[in-house]
């Protein structure tokens, strides 16, 4: 298996064990100073044990579902549907894994939804 299709495989995995609060499982993927990040909220965790234990602890009945997955090399992009009850986001995820093929670095991207500034409308298509 090439480099490329072992980061896929590796996230697929991680979205697996994760929907399926696998955690021994979710656990075995990752690297011990594996870091965490989330930009909008400006929150790191350091080490895959805070890790599990966030996931662990998150409040709510969610839900995760891989839409799109690309890997080059050691790097990845998801496209993953998150969904808590009712509510649902699209979330866009960036790994890297080490040269042993765990996750090493997750940078989780939750975009809000907005309106788009005015003066475009003829350009584009809503949907």
């Amino acid at each position: 298996m090439d480099e490329s299709s072992g980061t896929r495989q590796a996230v697929r995995a991680y979205v697996d064990s994760t929907e399926r609060r696998d955690w021994e499982g979710l656990g075995a993927l990752l690297t011990e100073d594996v870091v965490y990040e989330m930009p909008q909220t400006r929150e790191r965790i350091r080490g895959k044990a805070a890790f599990l234990r966030f996931n662990m602890e998150y409040p709510g009945d969610w839900h995760l579902e891989l839409r799109r997955v690309v890997a080059d090399g050691r790097h990845a992009a998801a496209w993953i549907d998150a969904r808590v009850g009712a509510e649902h986001q699209d979330a866009c995820v960036w790994f890297e894994t080490s040269e042993q093929g765990l996750i090493s670095r997750i940078v989780d991207y939750w975009p809000e939804p907005y309106d788009p500034p005015s003066g475009r409308e003829h350009l584009v298509e809503r949907w």
